[in-house]
């Protein structure tokens, strides 16, 4: 979403998407915000700001629903899903769950509590990124953190933001941009995602859930909600794009402790680990984890890594590092 940004340029004083959807004043009300609002685009839909108690409503005029604490069940009870289906893969704490692809292209965010954490995970259709984060660390006085979707778009990555205190996040990088997160230097901590075939991720965690059918709502998913809307590329304005890899070329993408951002090439590097081979760069290496990938260090130790289309990945970590298979 970017650096604070002080001229007049980067706010609009009679601000036309606060036309399209009163709700998002909060977000363009903060002085302080660190978003340049030049960036921002509307996806065309408005914000998810149903009360808790009210996530089962539809909501008015039209949002993309946070889909909270979804019923589960065991892998033999996710026989509904075909094996050659992609899941979104998560563990902690030593349990392993499983989220639908098409799902979540139904809700792009879901709050939920696998292995005793409750996390967010946006799932950005755009930019072909699910991630994860923590959302029970937060500073003192504040709630337990719901993540909802705006409606608005930076850069053609969702925009979203905590039901409670309205603050804005970076979705791709987890940093609080406005609101009374951000006066607290909030960023929200990354949890491995693991991208995989439903059938390899049952394989490798036979203990795993995955959710019902129909999310505990009773209702139907497509397995095709969005209809290849976003195979030609990207469909809403982005920055400068990096051209060392094409736009929707799928990588794995990790930033080190010491600030070092690497991308790995996602079908090269699963071929090379497939024959035996190593894949490896500045010190971080990739494991095949179910038919994904996650990270390490050597000796190692986790690192939280996600997966997602070049384009995303090189605007929010531009001095980025790429591992191909000659590296």
């Amino acid at each position: 979403m970017g650096s604070a940004c002080s001229s007049r340029l980067c706010r609009l004083e009679t601000n036309p998407f606060q036309i399209i959807e009163p709700a998002w004043e909060p977000f363009f009300g903060d002085a302080d915000a660190a978003i340049d609002w030049r960036l921002l685009s509307w996806g065309g839909v408005l914000i998810d700001d149903r009360p808790i108690d009210q996530m089962l409503l539809p909501c008015a005029g039209g949002c993309i629903p946070a889909l909270d604490d979804p019923q589960v069940t065991d892998a033999a009870g996710g026989s509904w899903l075909d094996d050659d289906r992609l899941v979104f893969g998560v563990v902690l704490n030593g349990e392993a769950r499983a989220y639908p692809k098409h799902m979540m292209e139904v809700h792009e965010m879901v709050n939920d509590t696998p292995g005793g954490r409750r996390i967010g995970i946006p799932y950005c259709t755009l930019c072909g990124s699910a991630q994860a984060y923590f959302a029970d660390i937060v500073p003192a006085g504040f709630e337990t953190i719901e993540l909802r979707t705006s409606g608005l778009l930076s850069r053609s990555n969702k925009v979203m933001f905590d039901l409670h205190t309205f603050s804005v996040f970076d979705t791709f990088l987890g940093d609080a941009l406005s609101g009374p997160l951000q006066d607290e230097g909030y960023v929200l901590e990354m949890v491995t995602v693991v991208t995989s075939t439903w059938g390899d991720w049952k394989a490798a965690h036979p203990e795993t859930t995955i959710l019902l059918e129909d999310g505990g709502l009773g209702r139907t998913y497509s397995l095709d909600p969005l209809g290849g809307r976003d195979d030609n590329g990207p469909i809403f304005p982005v920055g400068a794009v990096d051209p060392r890899l094409p736009v929707q070329e799928s990588v794995l993408g990790i930033v080190t402790a010491d600030g070092i951002a690497v991308a790995f090439l996602v079908a090269q590097a699963r071929s090379v680990l497939g024959s035996g081979g190593d894949v490896a760069l500045e010190g971080v290496r990739l494991v095949a984890d179910g038919g994904g990938l996650r990270a390490e260090l050597d000796d190692g130790t986790p690192l939280a890594s996600h997966e997602s289309f070049w384009f995303a990945w090189s605007q929010f970590e531009p001095d980025t590092l790429v591992w191909t298979p000659l590296s």
